[in-house]
């Protein structure tokens, strides 16, 4: 009885969380289950029941930081002429830490956002997410969890729970474990017979033929550089003192007029451009919409 009315209690404290878009490239698109789609922007805030596609491109992808709709967004370093230390200030609207959950949804992918929970017990917070790969891939960094939070991606035939970790999984049933670990249950299609498997990091799973193997050199140095691209803004280094096309300007011996100094702005293109995008078809019921 104690324990039902605690979990009665937890379940009305119970915040539904929500994801935020931190970085776009190519195209991507949302829907709340409607089938109505709607292109994503780099500052979009979804809410559990989205889903999540990706185009076609291969190169294209989405950065989403999972149960915080208000994460910072991470932005390009601006060099302005004149202030030495203007593309170091970028970095102070971003700072990524290992306490943020975010997930990357590469090219041609789908995935549902199915749950995002959060409740405070008053010893510590009690989270639950619930990831559902439709199609294609994802890599993920998670933060450390309470004893009691949960975080599941669920792929056809197959679950995976997830402890604090950097994986990376494929909707086809194989996973990869960086840091941390996780339990896999995978149900064979033809057989039905289902396999758990636990997966640490360093190891390699796939589950369509129930075989661990050590990562690759590769891989660990793909997971390697996606573990500090995931929570790591995209800028220059904030070493350099150079406008962007090294004009040099000439100085009277006596001084210079500061409103004759160049004021033109040099900005990184944006990521997210680009047009002529087509997507895949989610497979499932999820597909009934192109």
């Amino acid at each position: 009885m104690v324990l039902g009315l605690v979990s009665a209690a937890a379940a009305q404290g119970a915040m539904e969380g929500a994801a935020k878009v931190i970085r776009l490239k190519g195209s991507a698109r949302y829907t709340i289950g409607n089938f109505v789609w709607q292109p994503i922007k780099v500052g979009d805030v979804l809410r559990a029941g989205t889903i999540v596609q990706t185009s076609a491109d291969g190169e294209s992808y989405v950065d989403l930081v999972l149960g915080d709709g208000k994460a910072a967004i991470p932005q390009p370093a601006v060099y302005r002429t004149g202030i030495a230390d203007s593309m170091g200030s970028a970095t102070m609207s971003f700072r990524p830490t290992s306490e943020q959950n975010v997930v990357r949804i590469w090219g041609d992918g789908a995935l549902g956002i199915n749950k995002l929970t959060a409740f405070q017990t008053g010893a510590e917070m009690v989270t639950e997410t619930q990831l559902d790969l439709k199609r294609g891939r994802i890599t993920g960094n998670v933060k450390k969890l309470s004893a009691a939070s949960k975080y599941e991606v669920k792929f056809p035939n197959g679950v995976a729970g997830i402890r604090g970790t950097l994986f990376d999984i494929q909707a086809m049933g194989i996973v990869k474990v960086y840091i941390g670990s996780m339990v896999v249950a995978w149900v064979d299609p033809k057989t039905q017979n289902v396999t758990t498997q636990t997966v640490i990091g360093g190891q390699a799973y796939d589950a369509t033929i129930n075989q661990i193997s050590m990562l690759s050199i590769e891989s660990i140095g793909e997971l390697e550089r996606l573990s500090a691209t995931l929570l790591m803004p995209q800028v220059l280094p904030t070493s350099t003192t150079l406008a962007s096309d090294r004009t040099v300007v000439g100085m009277s011996p006596v001084g210079a007029n500061p409103a004759s100094l160049p004021t033109a702005v040099s900005q990184l293109p944006n990521e997210s451009e680009g047009a002529g995008f087509t997507f895949g078809t989610i497979p499932g019921p999820v597909g009934a919409g192109p």
